[in-house]
């Protein structure tokens, strides 16, 4: 009966995570959908996805919405280890939660959050670039798009290899957007391994935001 009842645990945990769910933030409600293809897992309670989902943001975020690929989903509700190639998060400052917050301090808080990483570079060869940098340190791409209620950016890191002597790098967009008066941090991730990895991510961070400003009727 073990099998059947994971393979169960993962078709509800699909369905559940396939419609738009509320979060309450303040006296406001933020709704919000993992894209086709992909679910929310925070529902799982599980410590080591949440252990996961913790690593890719800063402490003082509160995690709003931690998707896996469906495919991955259901080799983890059955035992088997994620292949974790893409993955999306969705999260708000702590300190800003309950704020509601105006056009001038959604613009200072995009600023303070994309200062750190300085200038796009827009290399010809990203893997060139990102071989001379440490493992981790996040590099902009490209700023994707910048209007006053959003700010959208194309970063790569390369990433600790899954196999020894095979570098690996990590492509995400990470948009910031004004959302019923909160600040959102939409974050959209693959492994890179090809230009087709690229297209993917453009293609879903563009689908993903319209969709929650959608939602939410902006």
């Amino acid at each position: 009966m073990r099998a059947p009842a994971l393979l169960l645990l993962a078709a509800l945990s699909l369905n559940c995570a396939a419609a738009p769910f509320a979060v309450r933030l303040g006296e406001e409600r933020v709704v919000l959908d993992a894209p086709p293809g992909f679910a929310d897992t925070l529902d799982l309670a599980s410590p080591r996805l949440r252990e996961l989902a913790e690593a890719l943001t800063s402490a003082s975020n509160r995690i709003l919405l931690f998707a896996l690929t469906d495919g991955d989903l259901r080799r983890f509700t059955t035992g088997d280890t994620p292949e974790l190639r893409r993955y999306l998060l969705v999260a708000t400052p702590r300190a800003m939660q309950r704020d509601s917050l105006g056009l001038n301090q959604f613009r200072a808080y995009a600023a303070d959050s994309a200062s750190p990483l300085g200038n796009p570079v827009d290399p010809a060869e990203m893997r060139g670039l990102l071989n001379q940098s440490p493992i981790g340190r996040p590099v902009l791409l490209r700023e994707l798009r910048r209007t006053p209620v959003m700010l959208s950016l194309l970063i790569a890191s390369r990433v600790p290899p899954r196999v020894e002597d095979r570098p690996e790098y990590l492509l995400y967009t990470q948009t910031l957007m004004l959302v019923r008066g909160k600040a959102l941090s939409v974050t959209a991730y693959t492994i890179y391994g090809s230009p087709a990895d690229q297209d993917w991510l453009l293609g879903i961070t563009q689908r993903w935001t319209e969709d929650i400003q959608q939602l939410n009727g902006r």
